[in-house]
């Protein structure tokens, strides 16, 4: 990119709007993904949607990418910088527009923070489900791009449940706004499913419009531990086959929790094998049903202590150790691969024991974690990508998952995405006339490949 474009870009966003020291430029170089990073040639903070508009008109024109970014905190590379590119950051579009409590809705810009929403709705006794692990920092137009799932997906859904309309530039520099306030709507094709875990390819988000549900009046967190893998894996069967749908069902492996133990010191044993974290919430009286009969499943599967909170504080702490496990395990060692397999449910037995058995045919230190009650796993492989010959094991420990994954009818991510870190597995997904019509809409939508080119495929 030559200096008379990026003065171009300068002029569009004006000057304290637009980075591109060498400073800059590193520290928006990567996300959250190890071992992925790229310069941009600048990072621009656009104020408005006109000024998006212009950004990528130009990039038509002069032929550079655009990526979009919210806090950096995706896990498959997908706000990583590409060759010819300049960063776009959202993070200062941080507005929640309107709650709308006739209607249950809410309006929010995309670098609205997820715990954020959380509390704003919630002070008005409503209720917004979508909770990733990363909420805290996260934004919510991340979480659109992505489709972001979180603890409560199983009884709740994700982030593509909530959606209700989105405002968006597209790539030509067009302002798109799809969908609004109606319950009901079957007017033309369904968009919003499209743009919803696009990624980043197709457009970006100026506003989106979310659904909000009652708050729960009730709610029950229950943590088991277990001397056997099976054991767990098992309880999540019966706890489902029971037709009880809770809110939240967690699981952890030995090897995270002697990890989060040793960073939270919260009191956990570690000489068990795994925890399973299990909320109820809903009306008190069937609140109190489901966890008496979670309970006693969890018995019945030989759980070697149960514990049940008795208030909301006490069930906060015992949430802590699930929310601890990524930052628990990132500090053993240099690098932390955190990956994001996902199967149905009646196969998530086998597809724990193929992690425990490949990190013993690697040799490999891995802790594994995750949504039990959505099929969804996090192996998060910890090493050190200076050591070369290790890297060549992690690689073949995850080709022999993912390709076990398929086997069992899963899928090569249920929430991360697929960025620049999953590309090469989802030939092994997809069939070829899939992966053909999705490279024939992202042409169609962007025929210069100039926003977030390289992601998800290549075209």
């Amino acid at each position: 990119m030559d200096k008379n474009t990026l003065l171009k870009i300068k002029q569009i966003v004006g000057t304290s709007n637009y980075l591109d020291s060498d400073e800059d430029k590193i520290v928006y170089s990567y996300d959250g993904t190890p071992m992925l990073s790229h310069k941009p040639q600048a990072v621009v903070m656009p104020e408005s949607p006109s000024q998006i508009s212009e950004i990528l008109k130009l990039a038509n024109s002069e032929k550079f990418a655009v990526v979009p970014r919210g806090s950096g905190t995706g896990l498959s590379g997908g706000a990583v910088a590409v060759e010819n590119s300049i960063i776009m950051l959202m993070h200062k579009w941080d507005k929640i527009l309107e709650i709308d409590e006739e209607n249950l809705t809410a309006w929010v810009q995309p670098g609205v923070k997820t715990y954020d929403f959380h509390q704003a709705v919630e002070q008005k006794g409503l209720f917004y489900p979508p909770d990733p692990g990363s909420q805290k920092i996260c934004t919510l137009g991340g979480n659109v791009a992505e489709n972001a799932g979180g603890l409560r997906g199983l009884k709740y859904g994700v982030t593509r449940d909530y959606v209700m309309a989105v405002e968006m530039v597209l790539p030509n520099g067009e302002i798109l706004i799809n969908g609004g306030k109606n319950v009901k709507d079957v007017a033309g094709y369904n968009l919003r499913d499209l743009i919803v875990g696009s990624e980043g390819t197709l457009g970006i988000f100026t506003k989106i419009l979310l659904r909000l549900l009652p708050k729960p009046k009730s709610s029950k967190t229950i943590l088991a531990f277990f001397s056997s893998l099976q054991d767990a894996a098992k309880s999540v069967s019966d706890i489902i086959a029971a037709h009880i749908i809770p809110c939240t069902m967690e699981f952890l492996d030995s090897t995270t929790i002697k990890c989060v133990e040793d960073f939270a010191k919260i009191g956990l044993p570690t000489n068990v094998d795994a925890l399973l974290l299990l909320e109820s919430d809903g009306h008190p009286e069937q609140v109190a049903d489901e966890a008496e009969k979670m309970y006693e499943i969890l018995k019945r599967n030989n759980a070697t202590e149960i514990k049940v909170a008795q208030d909301a504080q006490e069930a906060d702490q015992l949430k802590t150790a699930r929310r601890a496990a990524f930052s628990a395990l990132a500090r053993v060692k240099p690098t932390t691969i955190l990956e994001d397999a996902t199967v149905p449910r009646s196969n998530l037995a086998p597809l724990i024991k193929k992690v425990s058995e490949l990190a013993q045919k690697y040799n490999l230190m891995v802790g594994n974690f995750g949504h039990a009650g959505d099929g969804n796993m996090h192996p998060t492989v910890l090493t050190d990508e200076r050591n070369k010959e290790e890297l060549e094991r992690v690689e073949k420990f995850f080709d022999e998952l993912y390709d076990e994954t398929i086997r069992l009818g899963g899928t090569i991510t249920g929430e991360h995405g697929v960025g620049l870190a999953k590309k090469k597995y989802l030939k092994r997904l997809i069939d070829s006339s899939s992966l053909k019509m999705m490279q024939d809409i992202k042409k169609a939508i962007d025929p210069n490949n100039i926003l977030n080119p390289g992601k998800i495929f290549s075209v």
